[in-house]
Formats: structure tokens, C-alpha cells, sequence
């Protein structure tokens, strides 16, 4: 497997010269990787930004095409203080939408739904001693698992963090 990564920058430059100053805006990093399956050669495309689903997961992919899963801040902060974590099983094949675990807290529980399909190659561990680890770092350090995508075209159509913060705040939500 090669990989080709553009550095992760988003910024404005401006740009001197010409017909004078023009602003430009650097678009988010996009990462490609190429995968070779027998003589054929396949390209997949992962935005490297987190994406977010309506049922408060999110999923960060990296270049190999593992994406980490977690809840969201803003669902943890609904839910309360977290007390248990079922953790997806390893080595389960799931599709998107499929039920791989449940968090429990002191005012509800609440099942977790699989953002993409693939392959769940690790499970956090940790969540299983220090359930907490979701209230308290809900988008780093409590993460639940790590799942290698299958379908990376199920990635591009989650929502960005823009279009998520919006869903939270609509009135349908």
C-alpha cells in the first residue's frame, strides 16, 4: 500500500501582484490513499477533519483508512455522567447503522451506531475500567473503537463539523 498525504493546513494567504491584493482560502487537507488488490489499483479519498453523524458519533479517519469513533461532547453532556461503556467486539465486521455498543449513564443509556461500515480492529479498552473517560475527553481519550472502512464513500456523506453544530441547534433535533 503508498499512501500520498497533503499536509493538514487551513489558512488565508494573500497573494501580492497583479491586479492587487487578492485573499485565498486554503481548502482543508485531503488525504489519498492507493490500494492495490490483485493487478487493479483502487483510490480512496479521506478528508482528514472529523465528520459527525445525527446520532451524536463522530469518526476521525486517518491515512491508512482506520477511523477512530467516539460520542460526541454534546452527547455525553446530555447523557450525564457516564457509569458503563459496552465496547464493540474486535474483529466484528459491521455496516453503517448497526448497533456496536451502548454507553449508560445516571440518566440514560444510549446505543452507538457504527458511522461507516468495516472492520472493528481495536476496541478502548480503557472505557471498560474508566467509563468517565467519555465525559471527561468524549472526542480524544474516550474514544470507543477503531474501524478499518470499507466503504470510504460512506465517510463523505457524514456531516462536517458546521453542518453538525447546526443539526444540535435545529429545532427538529
Amino acid at each position: 500500500m503508498s499512501f500520498t498525504t497533503l499536509r493538514s493546513f487551513s489558512s488565508k494567504i494573500t497573494v501580492l501582484g497583479g491586479f492587487g491584493n487578492k485573499r485565498v482560502h486554503i481548502r482543508p487537507p485531503i488525504i489519498i490513499s492507493a490500494t492495490n488488490f490483485g493487478n487493479s489499483l483502487f483510490l480512496r479519498q479521506y478528508s482528514s477533519k472529523k465528520k459527525y453523524t445525527e446520532e451524536h458519533e463522530w469518526i476521525d479517519v486517518d491515512d491508512d483508512g482506520i477511523g477512530t469513533v467516539g460520542i460526541t461532547d454534546y452527547a455525553q453532556t446530555s447523557l450525564g455522567d457516564v457509569v458503563f461503556v459496552e465496547i464493540p467486539e474486535e474483529g466484528k465486521f459491521v455496516k453503517k447503522s448497526d448497533n456496536i455498543g451502548a454507553v449508560e449513564s445516571v440518566k440514560a443509556a444510549s446505543d452507538i451506531y457504527a458511522p461507516v461500515s468495516g472492520e472493528i480492529i481495536k476496541s478502548n479498552s480503557n472505557l471498560t475500567d474508566k467509563p468517565s473517560l467519555i465525559n471527561s475527553s468524549p472526542e480524544s481519550d474516550g474514544w470507543l473503537c477503531k474501524i478499518k472502512l470499507s466503504n470510504p464513500d460512506e465517510f463523505k456523506e457524514l456531516l462536517d463539523k458546521q453542518k453538525y453544530e447546526e443539526w444540535c441547534n435545529s429545532e427538529s433535533h
